[in-house]
């Protein structure tokens, strides 16, 4: 019996820790906000959200720049469970 081969770990390589959260403003329906949550701890909390007006059912998603793409899938998917809206981040001023 042939013994089981072992391999060394890979390395992983880290990303450089970003200075800024990327942010996305959304737009859902004010009674679609629990479910946007629900389905949002569901993808391993890719970020974070905070409601920045109630009655429109706009949100301020943030979360890490490298995972983009990944939230980017999420917003596709939660578009099959409610009307999603990505809106235009406004400027800052510095």
């Amino acid at each position: 019996m042939a013994s089981p081969s072992r391999r060394s770990p890979r390395k992983r390589v880290c990303p450089p820790p970003p200075q800024w959260s990327e942010r996305t403003y959304v737009r859902i329906a004010p009674s679609d906000i629990g479910l946007f949550r629900f389905l949002l701890e569901g993808y391993d909390n890719l970020g974070v959200f905070t409601v920045v007006n109630k009655f429109k059912g706009i949100l301020l998603l943030r979360y890490s720049p490298h995972l983009k793409r990944e939230v980017r899938t999420f917003l596709k998917a939660a578009a099959t469970e409610m009307d999603v809206a990505i809106l235009p981040t406004p400027l800052q001023d510095s």
